[in-house]
């Protein structure tokens, strides 16, 4: 028998691995390349070769035991001081070794920051729709996850409910910028209102309220469009990184923490993130692709690939009739469903072989999340059936 806790969580994947299976299924009966699956946010654009030639000269030219040894559990020092160094060039900011915590991946970093943060039955906050897997981040460590309703206008984040829903059992609020699902870039004037309220409710409460910053889409913005850095807002920031979409290395799980000295009670949360690392299992970050990651530190994916996508997917489906803000970074278009049950919806799409993912996995009832992170040819295929499947409901 499995812990009561985990038949929940098993309970809450079955859409996605349902999803999965679908996938498999139509593949079988029409064939792969007839099968327009944009459920999955899976970079299709390949990791440069600079990244194939920096695991090869890594291997070749490190000493093996000192490389495929065990290190501290903050990561290497000179790949943690390579990153500092890239975030002050890049931004303005004063990090140094003692502020990076090397992380498998994003979502490790995040959960190691919410264990070292989060007693049980505190709350965090996030914003809808939302990346589904923070509740269940929360949920590890006994916390609870509390999303502000959806501003459906233009998706920036509900700043007049979002106060409201701050109380003194208010621990951390957690975001994604660019966001997931909606692929909207919460702007400046978004920020500031939100470190406003926070300095604010934490100097009312007496205790800090840290703000999560979860940004594995943050290279992925277009039309010149700014992604503020939330360090330069409020001092009580910590910054969750991957390379997963900037790089194309999802598989490799590689990432870091940015815990900045201002933050109160920096060394305890720098400890007790570390010691998190060790008791979830982590231990350390990979140490062959901590080292790729340094050298690569200035690369980035073919970012104008997501961009035509997105402007060929975006620009047909308005034209189609369909209704969504248009996105400024990551790769997902967040459609409003024609009926108010997406997920009936969903079901009408893989009539046509479309495979696309309900709002409410992402806690925005009535609407679709379309990840254009797929080969041009998938999109070209798929456009005469998005138009047959709104045309259903005219």
């Amino acid at each position: 028998m499995i812990s009561e806790k985990m038949k929940q969580l098993v309970a809450n994947s079955s859409a996605i691995r349902a999803m999965f299976e679908e996938g498999n299924r139509l593949a079988k009966e029409v064939g792969p390349e007839n099968v327009y699956n944009f459920s999955l946010g899976n970079p299709n654009v390949p990791a440069s070769e600079s990244v194939k030639k920096a695991i090869i000269d890594i291997v070749n030219e490190e000493d093996s035991n000192i490389l495929h040894g065990y290190m501290n559990n903050n990561g290497f020092e000179g790949v943690r001081q390579t990153v500092a160094d890239n975030l002050n060039r890049r931004f303005g900011t004063s990090f140094g070794i003692s502020n990076i915590i090397m992380t498998v991946g994003a979502a490790g970093g995040l959960n190691m920051i919410f264990k070292a943060l989060l007693n049980p039955g505190e709350k965090v906050l996030t914003f809808s729709p939302h990346f589904g897997e923070y509740s269940n981040y929360a949920s590890n460590v006994g916390a609870i996850l509390e999303a502000v309703p959806a501003n459906t206008i233009d998706f920036q984040p509900n700043i007049a409910e979002f106060e409201a829903m701050i109380k003194p059992d208010t621990r951390a609020v957690i975001i994604n910028n660019p966001n997931n699902p909606t692929g909207v870039v919460y702007s400046e004037a978004t920020i500031k209102s939100i470190a406003e309220i926070l300095e604010r409710k934490s100097a009312e409460y007496g205790n800090p309220i840290y703000l999560i910053s979860d940004e594995p889409y943050r290279e992925l913005a277009y039309d010149g469009v700014d992604v503020p850095y939330l360090t330069k807002y409020y001092k009580n920031t910590i910054v969750g990184y991957s390379w997963s979409k900037s790089l194309s290395l999802p598989g490799e799980r590689i990432g870091y923490l940015v815990i900045p000295s201002e933050i109160d009670d920096y060394q305890n949360v720098f400890d007790a993130a570390t010691t998190a690392g060790r008791i979830l299992g982590f231990v350390n970050a990979p140490s062959l692709m901590q080292k790729v990651a340094a050298r690569c530190i200035d690369e980035n994916a073919d970012v104008e690939y997501y961009n035509e996508n997105r402007k060929i997917l975006y620009g047909k489906l308005i034209e189609y009739g369909y209704e969504c803000v248009k996105p400024q970074g990551a790769f997902y278009l967040f459609v409003k469903s024609p009926i108010a049950d997406e997920r009936e919806f969903c079901k009408a799409a893989k009539n046509h072989n479309i495979l696309i993912v309900p709002g409410r996995n992402f806690g925005c009832e009535g609407y679709v999340r379309i990840a254009y992170c797929v080969s041009r040819d998938t999109i070209l295929k798929s456009l005469p059936e998005f138009k047959k499947l709104i045309e259903e409901y005219k």
